[in-house]
C-alpha cells in the first residue's frame, strides 16, 4: 500500500508563510489538495514523477511552490502571502506510477495522508 505521512501543518498570520511536507513510501506523481468547512475538496498543486513539472490552482499561483526531493520520497508545498481563504485541512495525494501527475479531480485520487490543518488568521 501507498503510504503518506504529513508535516507542518500550524496556525499562521494572515501575508506569513508555512511549509507542508509529505513523504511517500515510494516515487509517485503527488500534490496537495485542500477542504475548508462546508466545502468541496479542492486542488492546491501537483508535480509530475519527476519533478519537473507543477501545475497551481489559479488562487495560489505565484503564491505557493511546490518541489520534491526524490532521493526522500518528499514532496514539500511552501506557502507565502497567505490569507484567510486559505484555511483549510491539507490532504497529500499521489497517484500510480502510471500517471504522469495527480491532476485536479480529487475523485480519482487514489492516495490521501492524513490531513494537516492550516489556519490563517486575520
Amino acid at each position: 500500500q501507498v503510504q503518506l505521512v504529513e508535516s507542518g501543518g500550524g496556525s499562521v498570520q494572515a501575508g506569513g508563510s508555512l511549509k507542508l511536507s509529505c513523504t511517500a513510501s515510494g516515487r509517485y506523481p503527488m500534490g496537495w489538495f485542500r477542504q475548508a468547512p462546508g466545502k468541496e475538496r479542492e486542488f492546491v498543486a501537483d508535480i509530475s514523477w519527476g519533478g519537473g513539472s507543477s501545475v497551481y490552482a489559479d488562487s495560489v499561483k505565484g503564491r505557493f511552490t511546490l518541489s520534491r526531493d526524490n532521493a526522500k520520497n518528499t514532496v514539500s508545498l511552501q506557502m507565502t502571502s497567505l490569507e484567510p481563504d486559505d484555511t483549510a485541512v491539507y490532504y497529500c495525494a499521489a497517484a500510480p506510477t502510471s500517471r504522469s501527475r495527480v491532476g485536479t479531480w480529487a475523485d480519482d485520487v487514489p492516495y490521501w495522508g492524513q490531513g494537516t490543518q492550516v489556519t490563517v488568521s486575520s
